[in-house]
């Protein structure tokens, strides 16, 4: 089977390159989609021996990315952003999978790089060539609601997943963002699309989620809500309206209401990795009303689900501490570290923990260590600590 990249790209010369050497020699040809690059973007394309089209870009990414699927010649494609590459170690399971004669497409698992909270999406970006495959809606442009009618007429086909994470996506950083204007362009798009859709669960759970981020905290609920009440909400949606809706309640301080949408979250019948997230927030909720075994409980399942998740160790840690529990606690925030060896906050609190157990030249230690991370990252709080080391006279 030819499997053929399907990008779209706008002054992305930066990221260009580790997302296209990611594909060498997995893809059998490079399609992208220039839609008004001012950089080195279609330049760098050439270089990876991509074909390359201009596009005039017109706020609408379906649009764009429908446009770049008349150009694929593979039996099957593959969809990355410049910000996205595909992990190494899934390309065995993938060339197995676009080998199966029943898909017609194939989920991936998608690592969100920086996301503390919620590090996991799934996303339908390795799909067979048909010709009724098309993406829609503006923003988060998915061929899934193409695939479901191909589904009601087509049912020898069936939908699959891969193994562990497929993609690794640096682009939801703040930084990144901020830098590219992501969340000025996304509420454009959507909104336009709300207009002549207010109904629609996809849009309203999207949008909303945005509004929330933005601190737009009625109009992101309204939606969330709205999004709630649709027909036909698939579980995926229902699960991110839930929590969401959780993200909201929490910020107007609504403990109750907050929790209730977590654990609705969490009973939805969705890939476990996807619930990361509520089970994290869940978990801080109940941490900051005392209820500190059910804060462990909750943590200790998110790292159960994902023994990777460094934010849920360190949470894991916060939690143990607070019971009383300091060598659980030090083990905690030593799998943290394990997992993310810059975690500097992670560092700081083991220096603590260590401390309070009496292991005072490993707590210094860990205290230089988190000293020396955050010089790197927040020289603020590289000087606040060590003016507290200072204040408490462990150095001079």
């Amino acid at each position: 089977m030819k499997l053929s990249l399907c990008a779209i790209a706008l002054n992305e010369e930066s990221a260009l390159p580790k997302c296209l050497s990611s594909v060498a020699g997995v893809v059998d040809e490079i399609v992208l989609l220039d839609t008004g690059s001012s950089d080195r973007t279609s330049e760098i394309a050439l270089s990876f021996g991509a074909r390359v089209y201009e596009y005039k870009w017109c706020n609408d990414f379906s649009a764009a990315r429908n446009e770049a699927l008349k150009y694929v010649r593979g039996d099957w494609v593959l969809v990355l952003d410049a910000d996205e590459v595909l992990v190494p170690e899934i390309v065995p399971s993938l060339k197995q999978a676009i080998n199966n004669e029943a898909y017609l497409l194939i989920n991936l698992l998608r690592y969100e790089v920086g996301a503390a909270s919620s590090p996991y999406s799934l996303v339908s970006r390795l799909f067979r060539r048909h010709s009724n495959i098309y993406f829609a809606r503006p923003y988060h442009a998915s061929v899934d609601d193409s695939v479901t009618l191909i589904l009601e007429r087509e049912s020898h086909w069936k939908i699959g997943n891969l193994p562990g994470v497929a993609i690794n996506h640096v682009g939801y950083q703040k930084n990144a963002i901020a830098l590219l204007n992501k969340f000025d362009k996304a509420r454009t798009a959507m909104e336009g699309f709300l207009a002549t859709h207010p109904h629609d669960p996809y849009v309203c759970s999207k949008l909303g989620a945005l509004y929330v981020e933005q601190d737009l905290l009625a109009e992101g609920m309204e939606l969330l809500e709205r999004g709630l009440q649709a027909k036909d909400v698939s579980s995926d949606l229902r699960y991110e309206l839930h929590y969401h809706l959780g993200i909201a309640y929490t910020k107007v301080q609504q403990v109750e209401n907050a929790q209730s949408h977590y654990e609705s979250a969490i009973a939805s019948s969705v890939y476990p990795m996807l619930k990361l997230g509520a089970y994290n927030n869940l978990g801080a909720l109940k941490r900051a009303t005392g209820d500190l075994i059910a804060a462990k409980t909750a943590y200790q399942t998110a790292v159960n689900i994902d023994p990777n998740f460094a934010t849920g160790y360190y949470n894991l840690g916060i939690t143990l501490k607070a019971m009383g529990n300091l060598t659980e606690a030090i083990a905690a925030y030593k799998k943290a570290i394990s997992i993310h060896p810059s975690y500097a906050e992670a560092y700081q609190n083991l220096g603590v923990v260590l401390l309070k157990a009496g292991l005072v030249a490993d707590s210094l230690a860990a205290f230089n260590r988190a000293i020396a991370l955050h010089n790197e990252q927040n020289p603020v709080a590289a000087q606040q600590l060590r003016q507290g080391l200072q204040d408490m006279g462990l150095v001079k």
